[in-house]
């Protein structure tokens, strides 16, 4: 989560000391190919036994930079409407390491010929570690006295998701508990004054395929995250499919940073994608961009999903 921690390391790094208690989950650029970590109801929508892992490394070369891991896995439940899934995501920043471990439930109701509707359940824990002698500030005083060492609460969300083989749209809330992680009193003999506390994430996702000509597909897609005490953060992004086989895309992310994608559809199974952010703000000054990498398996593909792969 880009929670307080990371306002810790850039007041160390620029000398200021600050008071802050927004924050945010951790952002994807390929968040099109990450829509189970955010959204439960996704779970089974594949159609097969869907393995994703993620790896974001992000603002390169400033210090303490987050660094993001994802590992997620989904399938339908034999003929019933239900899906199962589970997803860890691993965030360090700084000093702070933080892991999610959650199951998603989802289940999916047939509303036409090609359309359905799924609702989906997120239920798991967090466990946060922050190790403060990791950081280097002038005035001992500014650190507390003990560190936190997996610190683990508990977590539940929700969300709809409805989709066709061309069209899909989603909003969900990945957990609903707002836990304190620490406040003032435990940092009461030092000078820092900082709350890290869990806020609401709303997230709303939508996009569209169109077939450009019989080999070319295109997909434009957005992602909205709206949390209490941050800007709203918009993603738009459009990606094309080339013979089934090839994505070429780019991003933008409202504000903050332009993206370019490149995927590659390596076998029926195995999908490879990268991504690449450059900020628009004034912290590029100080970083090289923030790096992806991408990998889904799948196994027990319906045969038309594997002569026609889905977009998403």
């Amino acid at each position: 989560m880009k929670k307080s921690y990371i306002a810790i390391i850039v007041s160390v790094l620029f000398g200021s000391i600050f008071t802050s208690s927004a924050q945010q989950d951790p952002q994807y650029t390929q968040y099109m190919y990450n829509t189970q970590v955010v959204n439960p109801a996704y779970a089974g929508s594949r159609e097969s036994l869907s393995i994703g892992g993620l790896y974001r490394s992000q603002w390169v070369g400033l210090d303490g930079a987050p660094k993001t891991f994802t590992l997620s896995g989904h399938s339908p439940l034999g003929f019933s409407n239900l899906g199962l899934g589970l997803s860890l995501v691993r965030d360090e920043i700084g000093p702070s390491t933080e892991t999610w471990a959650n199951v998603d439930i989802s289940y999916t109701i047939q509303t036409s010929d090609n359309g359905k509707l799924a609702f989906g359940i997120k239920t798991g824990a967090s466990f946060l570690s922050i190790n403060y002698n990791e950081l280097t500030i002038a005035d001992p005083n500014d650190i507390p006295e003990s560190n936190i060492d997996n610190n683990v609460n508990f977590q539940i969300g929700a969300g709809a998701f409805y989709y066709t083989d061309r069209f899909y749209v989603g909003l969900s809330v990945p957990n609903f508990v707002e836990s304190s992680h620490f406040d003032e009193a435990s940092i009461e003999n030092s000078n820092l004054s900082a709350i890290g506390k869990e806020r609401l994430h709303y997230f709303l996702i939508a996009g569209h395929v169109f077939d450009l000509s019989e080999n070319v597909k295109f997909k434009p897609a957005v992602m909205t995250k709206l949390v209490t005490g941050s800007p709203l953060q918009v993603d738009g992004s459009a990606n094309f499919m080339f013979y089934d086989k090839f994505v070429l895309g780019g991003a933008y992310r409202w504000s903050a940073a332009w993206s370019a994608m490149v995927g590659f559809q390596m076998t029926d199974e195995l999908f490879l994608g990268f991504g690449y952010d450059r900020e628009t703000t004034d912290l590029t000054k100080f970083n090289d961009g923030s790096f992806e990498v991408f990998l889904r398996f799948e196994l027990f593909k319906k045969p038309e999903r594997i002569l026609s792969p889905r977009f998403f």
